[in-house]
């Protein structure tokens, strides 16, 4: 039997998957690269690219990865969801929003949708309908929990945003601290956006 060819397309991707798993990022980034030179209309390995960049702290390649997934498979529903999302955290919500439009025409029944509708809600500081969405989306994925642990972060934010004041500097300074600790909410309420 004929043992795989290490440079095919396959065997790059296991490669990196396995670099990923074992947290290496920048070796995963140099297979999924290799990956992609092996077949240049696969948007996966960009989309792997992108999540290894924003793990290691580039948002700038992180975009410019996601951005390539979404142009190679426009038909790539997480892609084009990260690609706002990173869109959204930067500050950039109308850009965003846009990225995100065609996610819009997804089946009710995908949790994507939901999720574009929250952060357009949160977008308008319409915070109660933004977590109306938000949850709706969170009760209809089954299938990617870290998808939904940004979302609960994104939540956890909000109630934190929009709670009562609290009664001590120190109790502010650590509801501050944790409404903050998610890229998002840390850029909106940089934004001047705090209720």
């Amino acid at each position: 039997m004929k043992s795989p060819d290490p440079t095919s397309f396959d065997a790059l991707m296991s490669s990196g998957m396995a670099a990923s798993q074992a947290n290496d990022g920048p070796q995963a980034i140099e297979w999924f690269q290799k990956a992609s030179a092996a077949e240049p209309s696969a948007g996966l390995p960009q989309f792997l690219m992108g999540a290894e960049f924003a793990a290691l702290g580039d948002m700038n390649a992180a975009e410019a990865a996601f951005a390539n997934a979404t142009l190679l498979e426009p038909g790539f529903p997480m892609a084009r969801y990260q690609l706002g999302l990173l869109q959204f955290s930067s500050g950039r919500a109308a850009i965003a929003l846009l990225t995100w439009q065609p996610l819009l025409d997804l089946p009710e029944a995908d949790p994507l949708p939901h999720f574009v509708r929250g952060f357009a809600a949160l977008a308008q500081d319409s915070f109660d309908e933004a977590l109306r969405h938000y949850r709706q989306g969170l009760t209809l994925n089954t299938t990617n929990s870290a998808l939904s642990g940004d979302i609960e972060k994104v939540i956890a934010g909000i109630n934190a945003l929009t709670s009562k004041p609290a009664s001590t500097e120190e109790e502010t300074a650590t509801e501050e601290a944790e409404s903050s600790n998610h890229v998002l909410l840390a850029n909106y309420q940089q934004q001047g956006r705090s209720h």
